[in-house]
């Protein structure tokens, strides 16, 4: 490969967050410095859920051990990120309020159920990304920043949970805004590989089966596999969120 710069990000959140038992703090995948690499880069994949990367480094604010775990785990594929369609006409202000998460692809920081998201606008104009997830009984939350890149494209939302890091990607691929919606991230890695997240959601704890199999047929349409696509526990969640 040529010498170039290679941005690598955190991956993104619609859930909360890993909990550190050493410290009791609140540590987020959003909260990781990102790492700004000049470098000969060569990457192997010797299997589909791992690999090795090595560094000819010229400078190096971060080092890969920081990044790659957070990644591991997640849904590998070769190539750039896709370019889904998105929701048309967007309303932001409609997809406004609570929804709560159905089915999503693997995502390491999700280690709770009774997961949530409750969206709605600050006193300075700003979207405020409330998530809360349940951890062995606790209820944790933690609290975000959500904006519009592209004016338009106000579908195409970027989501941070820390003042010193990009926002993450946050496609909102379709939604009824009273029912579902279906929402789609992917982490292009030097474009040679990505990482992808995607989740149904719903104003309520479950949906019928009619519709997430039609929310799956969306990103199934999209080019997105769903194959390791998995319910989220929102069982007996009222009683203690």
């Amino acid at each position: 490969m040529d010498k170039g710069h290679c941005l690598f990000t955190t991956p993104p959140l619609t859930a909360p967050y890993i909990r550190s038992s050493s410290t009791k703090a609140v540590v987020h995948p959003h909260s990781a410095t990102a790492i700004r690499v000049t470098a000969e880069l060569t990457l192997l994949l010797p299997a589909p859920r791992t690999y090795t990367c090595c560094v000819k480094m010229k400078t190096c604010v971060v080092l890969f051990s920081v990044y790659l775990p957070v990644i591991m785990g997640q849904v590998f594929h070769w190539g750039p990120c896709p370019d889904p369609a998105v929701q048309p006409n967007f309303n932001l202000h409609m997809y406004f309020g609570k929804w709560y998460e159905i089915e999503k692809l693997p995502a390491s920081f999700e280690k709770g159920k009774c997961i949530e998201t409750n969206y709605s606008l600050r006193a300075d104009g700003t979207i405020k990304v409330l998530n809360t997830e349940v951890v062995k009984g606790v209820t944790h939350s933690i609290e975000g920043t959500a904006v519009i890149q592209d004016i338009n494209q106000p579908a195409k939302l970027g989501v941070s949970f820390s003042f010193f890091t990009p926002y993450s990607p946050y496609w909102v691929l379709s939604t009824d805004y009273e029912t579902s919606a279906v929402v789609y991230s992917c982490i292009d890695i030097v474009r040679i590989f990505r990482v992808e997240y995607a989740w149904i959601l719903g104003r309520t704890r479950s949906l019928p089966e009619m519709t997430i199999s039609g929310s799956k047929d969306i990103l199934i349409g999209s080019n997105i596999d769903i194959s390791r696509m998995t319910p989220t526990d929102q069982e007996g969640c009222d009683k203690v969120i």
